[in-house]
């Protein structure tokens, strides 16, 4: 490790085989807790390259198992997280908003790295219980149109850093990671993105895969649909940029999504708004999102179309039904 530390300090760049190799022996516990912290602090203070993030996410996947959920028409709504804005867990809602249109959800997620609550904290304290094989996945798939894969499960090679991110408390490139290793390989993915930097980087990627994809990225810096300000959507065809009046909202201010100061005040306001008592800025910003993840499809028509579906899925308590079958 101390000569890719040599070599990274002396500002070089990864291969994508040389990332490939080090993440894959970072997993089987070769370096002490300080090489692998200095290693993932260089990334800290640089951008991620092309050839470095293909490398880490194809180690990440040859190390995970292979999850099939018998079907090819899985979306995940997704962000890299880290952006600092704590708001709260709006992907996960959209997600259960989606599923609340008959459209299947395999979410990937975790525990918080870096912020007050992840989508694994609010789920557990919420009664959910995190599945550790295909078949209750499946079973949570056919039951209620979502499944959720707790990212620890099915990436245990990952295990051994986890004190280390928590510790850090910061934005690491494996929150980059997270989006583009789900083991269910969902057909559809919707990444929200901070920073439009990696969005590109993302963008390179996921159009090389042939992906069906759509990156959003908040102008004032959110990694989702927030409607405080502008969005850049990019997908396969290009990109655009969305107003919050384009997406059928009106502007909203940072505070009226505000996330909660611990896990519990989190996993309240979740609630909330899935029973469909939230405000009229926490529903907009999750049927915004929830609508593009179905845009997303191709299957559901324009975006209007999806708002209307996603609306009734919240309002109507579909969403709600479908948590509720899941909860053991």
């Amino acid at each position: 490790m101390k000569d890719i530390l040599q070599y990274l300090f002396d500002h070089q760049t990864l291969s994508k085989a040389q990332a490939k190799s080090i993440l894959l022996e970072i997993s089987k516990n070769i370096f002490n807790e300080i090489e692998v912290t200095s290693f993932v602090t260089v990334f800290l203070m640089r951008s991620i390259t092309l050839a470095e993030l293909e490398g880490f996410t194809e180690a990440l996947q040859q190390l995970a198992p292979q999850i099939d959920l018998g079907t090819d028409d899985l979306v995940d709504i997704v962000g890299t997280g880290g952006d600092g804005k704590n708001t709260f867990n709006i992907s996960t809602l959209a997600s259960l908003v989606v599923a609340g249109t008959g459209q299947k959800v395999a979410k990937h997620g975790n525990y918080a790295a870096s912020t007050i609550s992840g989508a694994s904290n609010v789920l557990e304290t919420l009664g959910y219980r995190f599945k550790e094989n295909e078949a209750e996945l499946k079973a949570d798939l056919e039951k209620g149109n979502f499944c959720y894969l707790h990212a620890p499960i099915f990436h245990t090679s990952l295990k051994s850093i986890a004190p280390m991110r928590k510790n850090l408390g910061l934005k690491t490139f494996f929150n980059i990671l997270g989006p583009l290793i789900n083991p269910a390989k969902p057909k559809y993915t919707m990444i929200g993105v901070a920073n439009l930097e990696i969005a590109r980087i993302y963008q390179y990627l996921l159009q090389k895969k042939n992906a069906d994809f759509l990156l959003v990225n908040a102008l004032d810096g959110y990694d989702e649909i927030s409607l405080t300000g502008d969005t850049k959507i990019m997908d396969k065809n290009g990109e655009s940029i969305y107003s919050a009046q384009e997406l059928q909202f009106r502007n909203i201010e940072p505070e009226t999504i505000f996330g909660g100061n611990n896990t519990e005040e989190a996993a309240q306001i979740f609630k909330k708004i899935l029973e469909g008592k939230g405000t009229y800025e926490q529903n907009a910003v999750v049927l915004a999102n929830a609508a593009m993840a179905l845009k997303n499809t191709e299957k559901y028509g324009e975006y209007e179309n999806c708002l209307m579906m996603a609306t009734e899925s919240l309002l109507k308590g579909k969403a709600l039904n479908c948590f509720k079958k899941v909860i053991d």
